[in-house]
């Protein structure tokens, strides 16, 4: 039954793409052939296969690992897959622990390193197995049914994606022409992809983010779907729509990500950010800066946070959504309030932000509001603002990007490493500054107060 199965898929043709033919068994490449030695892999996954492999389980390190290994990347973590059930993995590694609904796995710790560790799935289930559930539009909601190892390449999502090392003899098994497409830069569905998409639409995301970040051009069978097969996502919760995201957005690859998009009809409805870009000159150039920017420093492997760059990806939704209350004579903090939580609302619904980063968002926001008032001690108070730094950084992008004035940016570069004698003169100069005598008194007299131990509140008597 399986067999008909594989060659069923296997040999389906899609838009006059050969989308894969039936290997008559995993082509078994040595070294030589592909060049990965087992000194790259971690010490943790090593462990882990060694372990299993011992207790005569198959277990080898599979996916995205090895696919880095073989273009020359460091891997970003190590997933290993095995016959091994989840429980018989779970009870021997005393650091473990099984999570996960949808697809069962354990978490295998050594140290600061974690490796996933899966049981071969099968092809398919038998009619009514609960261990198998779909939605109505095909999505797979649940599935750990446990199969081979030719099953679980099979059920893999790109060839590239689809090859499983042996630490222990640094061979490759290669069901599925994955070695041979990153030889050609191809990346290609496993499958039909439009069934595939169906049960996990994520896919077409995770398409253009790998076909981004490692420079492989998408096989013209996998693609063709994805533009009629996009209004899928609506169907994928918004935290997992979010991560997914988050991992597009922090490639280092995030503006050829965005085109990638865009080209396959993905950017309608999925982040408003992605709707500026075609609308707005003025958007797409502060929006396509802010990502080039963190292109910039993950290259350069300088932290980034998540909190600046959907701040700046969703800043024009809000600047619209400010001007609009402000034209309902709203003051202008109530109406930047108003703005930025509606925009956090609507965005909410496609994909959820963490209320973390969200914070951080409206702190930035804020800032910019708060940036422009530089007269008393509102600039003084500004400087002192913990997320001050971030605020700046993102205020320096909108002058960049033409939607302020530069001598804004300017004043504050100088102003926040200039001696107290020019801080004070740049502020008196601003229109509507207070004169800076009245301002000394009132600072000597504060001065004075906490110097003789008094902070003008009255003391509290103990109970």
């Amino acid at each position: 039954m399986i067999r008909k199965f594989i060659e069923k898929v296997f040999s389906r043709r899609k838009s006059g793409s050969l989308v894969g033919t039936l290997p008559k068994g995993p082509e078994m490449i040595a070294v030589s052939g592909h060049g990965v030695r087992n000194s790259g892999i971690s010490t943790c996954a090593r462990r882990v296969t060694d372990t299993l492999q011992a207790q005569g389980f198959k277990a080898y390190v599979v996916g995205g690992a090895v696919r880095d290994l073989i273009l020359a990347r460091t891997p970003k973590d190590f997933d290993v897959a095995t016959s091994a059930t989840p429980e018989q993995v779970h009870a021997l590694f005393r650091r473990s622990r099984i999570i996960g609904r949808r697809f069962r796995l354990v978490h295998v710790m050594c140290g600061p390193e974690t490796v996933e560790v899966s049981t071969f799935r099968a092809l398919q289930s038998g009619a009514g197995d609960d261990d198998q559930v779909k939605d109505e539009h095909g999505r797979l909601l649940r599935d750990n049914v446990f199969g081979s190892e030719a099953d679980d390449a099979l059920r893999r999502d790109f060839t590239v994606n689809a090859l499983y090392y042996d630490p222990s003899t640094e061979t490759i098994l290669d069901y599925c022409g994955g070695v041979h497409d990153l030889g050609v830069r191809t990346l290609r569905m496993i499958g039909d992809p439009g069934e595939r998409y169906r049960e996990d639409p994520v896919r077409m995301l995770r398409a253009v983010r790998l076909a981004a970040k490692l420079g492989l051009e998408i096989d013209p069978g996998t693609y063709a779907p994805i533009r009629e097969m996009a209004p899928l996502l609506q169907n994928v919760p918004a935290a997992r729509l979010f991560e997914e995201m988050l991992k597009l957005l922090l490639s280092g690859h995030s503006v050829a990500c965005v085109e990638q998009l865009r080209g396959a009809g993905l950017h309608h409805g999925l982040l408003p950010f992605l709707d500026v870009i075609l609308e707005q000159p003025q958007g797409e150039r502060f929006v396509t800066l802010a990502l080039q920017r963190t292109d910039e420093r993950i290259l350069s492997d300088r932290s980034v946070s998540p909190g600046f760059l959907f701040a700046a990806l969703l800043w024009h939704e809000v600047l619209a959504a400010w001007r609009l209350a402000q034209e309902r004579n709203v003051p202008p903090v109530p109406a930047l309030h108003e703005a930025m939580d509606q925009v956090l609302s609507v965005q909410a619904e496609k994909i959820a932000i963490p209320r973390r980063f969200g914070t951080d968002m409206k702190e930035i926001w804020m800032l910019q509001w708060r940036l422009d008032q530089r007269t008393g001690k509102r600039a003084y108070r500004v400087l002192e603002n913990p997320k001050f730094r971030a605020g700046y950084d993102f205020l320096i992008l909108r002058c960049e990007s033409g939607e302020v004035d530069a001598e804004l940016g300017d004043w504050w570069t100088r102003f926040q490493d200039a001696p107290e004698a020019q801080r004070e003169e740049m502020i008196a100069s601003q229109p509507g500054s207070a004169p800076a005598r009245r301002r000394r008194r009132r600072g000597g007299a504060r001065r004075a107060a906490v110097d003789s131990g008094s902070t003008g509140v009255p003391p509290v008597e103990p109970v």
